[in-house]
């Protein structure tokens, strides 16, 4: 899990890009200025997935045959616990 960083005004300046990548990737930034924390820069916590979203994401999930799941359990799983 990405943590804490500190960046400098300068390096805000001459690298922004990246260090907004590395806040959109979960790192949590404060921003330097003088040695004295000015700012932070935090990710944006994801959007909910609607259910239109989830329906959809759930008809592509592959067909699973019970029998043959069950099949594998058994044979997996010591049936004496």
């Amino acid at each position: 899990m990405p943590g804490m960083a500190d960046v400098t005004i300068r390096e805000l300046r001459n690298h922004g890009g990246d260090v907004v990548d590395r806040a959109a990737r979960g790192e949590q930034i404060t921003i330097t200025r003088a040695g004295r924390a000015v700012a932070e820069l935090l990710p944006v916590a994801p959007s909910p997935l609607s259910a239109q979203t989830l329906l959809e994401r759930w008809r592509r999930l592959p067909q699973v045959d019970a029998a043959r799941f069950r099949a594998d359990l058994d044979a997996t799983v010591d049936g004496g616990l």
